[in-house]
């Protein structure tokens, strides 16, 4: 995807989509070792101040990410590092707790003492670079990302007006517009895996979930006007996923893979939910209609309710019971004006719920389930409605192969009584014959397939627009297409980053097609 073979390598997994490779091994460090700046003070930096101090957004002048620019400092015209003089260090000074207060990092509780301390010996013993040479890639808006090949595309979106397409990239995410006729900016961050992207409900901002693996998860929020950062939140030592805005666009929700559902101000970054009912990592959130709750899901099989307010676990929405489910659950979307959820995961299964249960939870029950699709083959990666609710669609990928499927979202969501009744009386394995034939009948009627495109490489993201008249979907291949939401025909492919440094042309749409 990038300069480089371990790049493009790591570019051809479909970010979130794999099994997380095995955590690196913990190195033992010898206490009596000259302290390493890559090992042990970089990762400091990245987890507690980077955010604030990074070229997309040099908080008074002072960018971390560059090893000569963090020894220089910045607006104050006060050396940041000292070699070998932690007293002359202003650094040191800025991050030393003093009545309980730190001035850095601003607004957050000082580092731990233990970790000032190492900082400090570093410093003492000479401030060195150890940055290994084949670690060194400097991306930033002066330096962008330069690619040999189209990247893995996990996310996409669509501006509420419909004029503008997000697109996930290496290191940034690219603003097209929404007809694929060109390039209008490229939003470069610190992290180089970007796994999911939404704009606010006004289209000012964009949310944007990813990170560097194993390293760091980062939230950030740009300014979609004036291609600026707003904030950077880092957050535990992986990339997030499935990144959501509240109704109103006052907070953001994404998902962890330490099990924890989060949520934050889209104004401050702080941090005002986590819940972690999950087993398993989270990757996919979305709010309820109101905003007063979040839908999540994650590699567990399960879709959890949480309270916003009260940061409490609700309920499963859908069943946990073993068998019920196959694998994990990657996407969710709720359906426009209503309290519905549509799912899709491992088991190849489009399905929909609703949010809040009408009957007492029982062993075993699938209560909520409202309706199931035809399975597509291989996992579904990603879900979305038309903003009119009348349609849905779903991408998968198998061994190469991928697949976008349209729906009719259309259908008389009421639970018969008779079902409401069995559901309440009953734990599951006590159905009878015709409690059974009941519920499939219901939870399969009125389903329609509108059309299904299969296409050579996986599909992993996939956006209506807002008119509903078009999809936006793309993955394996790193091609952008646009289809006719109504039959399924293809209007438009287009490669939406510049490759070694020229725009590649849009093709003919029947390129990517399969027979």
């Amino acid at each position: 995807m990038n300069v480089g073979r371990t790049i493009c390598w790591v570019a051809l997994m479909p970010a979130g989509v794999l099994l997380a490779a095995a955590p690196p091994k913990q190195e033992v460090v010898d206490p009596n070792a000259p302290v390493s700046y890559w090992k042990q003070i970089r990762p400091i930096f990245q987890a507690s101040c980077q955010g604030c101090h990074q070229p997309a957004k040099d908080k008074g002048g002072y960018v971390m990410t560059d090893f000569n620019r963090l020894l220089v400092g910045g607006e104050s015209g006060h050396a940041a590092v000292v070699a070998g003089q932690p007293a002359k260090s202003s650094l040191i000074d800025s991050i030393t707790a003093k009545a309980g207060e730190a001035e850095m990092p601003k607004d957050k509780p000082p580092l731990p003492a233990a970790e000032v301390a190492l900082i400090s010996r570093w410093i003492a013993e000479g401030a060195t670079d150890d940055t290994p040479k084949n670690a060194v890639q400097r991306i930033d808006g002066e330096h962008p990302p330069v690619y040999q090949r189209s990247p893995v595309i996990t996310s996409l979106d669509f501006s509420p007006d419909g004029a503008v397409l997000a697109v996930a990239g290496f290191h940034e995410v690219l603003l097209h517009h929404a007809d694929g006729s060109g390039l209008i900016a490229r939003l470069i961050g610190l992290s180089e895996r970007i796994e999911s992207l939404r704009f606010s409900p006004d289209g000012k901002k964009l949310a944007v979930a990813g990170g560097l693996p194993a390293r760091m998860g980062e939230v950030q929020i740009w300014d979609v006007e004036k291609r600026a950062l707003l904030l950077s939140v880092p957050v535990g030592f992986d990339t997030v996923y499935g990144v959501s805005w509240s109704p109103d666009g006052k907070l953001v929700a994404f998902g962890c893979p330490d099990n924890n559902v989060r949520a934050i101000s889209a104004t401050t970054g702080e941090q005002v939910l986590k819940q972690g009912s999950h087993n398993d990592w989270v990757l996919g959130t979305i709010f309820s209609q109101d905003g007063s709750h979040i839908i999540s899901v994650g590699r567990d099989m399960s879709t959890k309710l949480t309270e916003v307010e009260t940061e409490r676990f609700i309920d499963n929405i859908s069943s946990i019971t073993p068998g019920a489910l196959r694998g994990g659950i990657q996407a969710v979307a709720r359906r426009p004006g209503r309290d519905e959820v549509l799912i899709g995961g491992a088991d190849g299964v489009p399905a929909i719920y609703q949010v809040f249960r009408k009957t007492k939870r029982r062993i075993g029950d699938n209560a909520n389930l409202l309706r199931k699709f035809p399975p597509m083959e291989g996992r579904i990666f990603a879900v979305d409605y038309s903003d009119d609710g009348k349609l849905i669609a779903a991408a998968s990928s198998f061994n190469g192969r991928g697949a976008v499927s349209i729906f009719s979202g259309e259908f008389d969501s009421t639970i018969p009584e008779m079902l409401l009744k069995a559901y309440s009386d009953k734990i599951a394995s006590a159905y009878s014959a015709e409690e059974k034939a009941a519920i499939a009948t219901f939870t399969t009627a009125e389903v329609k397939l509108i059309a299904a495109i299969k296409f050579n490489g996986g599909i992993y993201a996939l956006a209506f627009s807002p008119d509903g008249q078009s999809i936006a979907a793309s993955g394996e291949d790193g091609r952008v297409r646009l289809i006719r939401a109504s039959d399924g025909a293809l209007t438009k492919e287009f490669v939406p980053v510049p490759v070694n440094g020229v725009r590649v042309s849009m093709t003919e749409p029947a390129a990517g097609r399969l027979p």
